[in-house]
């Protein structure tokens, strides 16, 4: 039986997608008086959460019920401009790529239209029992092929596969 999503809708979507708004929280400023470079990922999950839910469908709740689920094979940030304390920032979604199991996506904390850190993101849908890779179900391939369509004028973000090394002159 194929599981059904949870949520979600079946496009168009937005051209990026912005989520929610988030707060940088107490608990989460460093000895050096900015938000803690472990919580700009947990800032990212926070925000990919919902969009999983309320855009695709395959949020928290699917993944329990169908038992896989979307598992991150590498992750990428960077760090452009600190976060303070209380500090209220958007994340803006862009779907770069999809295949039948995998998905590639960008992520920008933004705050009043500037760009503070980036995510890039290579995820694989995963079967919980055997913890092998799995198709995802018709209807998200479906979702994934128009959003995908939907972003696609958007281009590519410059930073995009960026290297990380010591640039020397």
């Amino acid at each position: 039986m194929t599981p059904e999503p949870i949520g979600g809708h079946d496009g168009p979507y937005a051209a990026p997608i912005l989520v929610a708004e988030q707060s940088v929280l107490p608990e989460w400023i460093d000895y050096n008086g900015h938000m803690n470079v472990g919580y700009y990922g947990l800032a990212f999950d926070r925000a990919i959460d919902q969009l999983f839910d309320h855009q695709l469908g395959n949020g928290e709740a699917f993944v329990r019920a169908a038992g896989q689920g979307l598992f991150v094979l590498q992750s990428s940030i960077q760090f452009l401009r600190e976060l303070k304390q209380g500090q209220a920032f958007t994340v803006r979604f862009q779907l770069i790529d999809h295949d039948h199991k995998r998905i590639h996506f960008w992520a920008e904390i933004q705050v009043a239209g500037q760009t503070c850190a980036t995510q890039e993101v290579l995820a694989m849908n995963v079967d919980h029992t055997s913890k092998r890779s799995t198709p995802f179900p018709n209807w998200l391939q479906a979702r994934l092929a128009q959003m995908q369509a939907d972003h696609a004028g958007l281009g590519h973000p410059d930073q995009l596969g960026a290297r990380i090394g010591i640039r020397r002159v």
